[in-house]
């Protein structure tokens, strides 16, 4: 058992079931993000969490404890909307500490919560301001704040960022990092944006059209997608996905993929397992930054393989350099140094590291296990 158990647990409206049996065990101080596409039910799995929305099957229970039924006021947990959801006739320290003036909590103690959480937050000097003079960042941190100072067993993240413009949600990811390694709270966040994802977690639940595709470490979901949407939903930009085949040479599997001008080219396999699949359809999934220049290569690595190809387009971004080729008929994006010199229509010796390549059935799209 874990400190928050979600076992089972389906959601219907009517006869349509939009989640579909959800098993997630979460250790007590956990930072659990629940990511996919918009409609893909995370929200839906959250406010069941927080007792916003009813469970049809399934339970629910926070320290051993089932809270089917049980009121949002009496589970303990505390949530953080997009909206902020700030009163905007009461000062920040009144927001901040209306919820525990409703649970009877004395003035001393909601005195001596609000210090210590506006001294963590740094937002001392905004106390007395209402929320309409405050900037995305500062009511963000409020509406946190109004969270912190409940010492809940579990904080609820609505897409707390997706108001603020691209740098501040950089700034404030990075203060949501901070707060929880310092205070070892459990968390589960809901987000589509997949760096959210990746940098905030402990773990990872990716989500689509109700079903969790896979739990994982970010690391287990980046390195090893259990499917072809995690491996191209998880990621920026997207793992190359590419119809190859296999064939084994001197015992060696192979993934053998076509060039921009038809051109098989042989890439060996590190995963000794996929020899069973001789002469069987594959679809070749690959990071970006597994493709690049021999100069950039993983030295570390054992398996990099050079490959010949037409370059379609070349993108510069600042750090690196995107490069799409053509492979299987299908583009495929490189990722370079900035410094790498390429152009268009070249034909260009590419470096692939194989030791980073996973196999999927072009049936099932599943990842095939080595």
């Amino acid at each position: 058992m874990g400190f928050l158990d979600i076992s089972n647990v389906t959601k219907s409206y009517g006869t349509v079931e939009v989640l579909h049996r959800v098993d997630i065990s979460i250790e007590e101080g956990e930072f659990l993000v629940l990511v996919g596409p918009s409609g893909c039910g995370k929200s839906t799995l959250l406010n069941m969490i927080a007792g916003l929305e009813n469970i049809t099957s399934g339970e629910v229970s926070i320290k051993d404890r089932v809270v089917n039924g049980v009121h949002p006021s009496k589970r303990n947990i505390a949530m953080v909307f997009q909206s902020y959801a700030l009163y905007p006739n009461m000062t920040v320290g009144q927001n901040m500490t209306f919820g525990l003036e409703m649970h009877g909590v004395p003035k001393p103690e909601r005195d001596r919560a609000l210090k210590e959480v506006a001294a963590l937050l740094q937002i001392e000097q905004l106390l007395d301001r209402k929320p309409s003079q405050l900037s995305g960042g500062q009511r963000q941190r409020v509406a946190m704040g109004r969270a912190l100072v409940r010492d809940p067993d579990v904080f609820l993240f609505d897409e707390p960022l997706s108001n603020l413009d691209a740098k501040l949600r950089v700034d404030m990811r990075t203060e949501i990092k901070k707060l929880h390694e310092k205070l070892k709270t459990t968390i589960v966040y809901v987000t589509h944006d997949q760096i959210e994802a990746l940098t905030l977690s402990t773990r990872i639940a990716v989500m689509n059209q109700g079903y969790v595709q896979q739990l994982g470490t970010p690391k287990e979901i980046y390195d090893t997608p259990a499917n072809v949407f995690v491996a191209t939903f998880m990621g920026s930009p997207a793992m190359n996905v590419l119809p190859a085949r296999v064939a084994v040479r001197e015992g060696v599997p192979n993934a053998v993929v076509r060039d921009a001008d038809g051109n098989e080219q042989f890439l060996p396999f590190s995963q000794p397992g996929l020899a069973s699949r001789d002469g069987q359809d594959i679809l070749l999934g690959i990071r970006p930054e597994a493709i690049t220049d021999p100069d950039g290569a993983d030295r570390k690595s054992s398996n990099v393989v050079p490959l010949e190809n037409r370059v379609g387009v070349t993108e510069p971004a600042g750090s690196d350099t995107f490069v799409t080729m053509t492979l299987g008929g299908k583009d495929a994006i490189a990722r370079m140094r900035a410094d790498v010199t390429v152009r268009a229509g070249d034909t260009f010796g590419f470096a692939v590291n194989m030791e980073k390549a996973v196999a999927f059935d072009p049936k099932t799209e599943e990842r095939i296990e080595p």
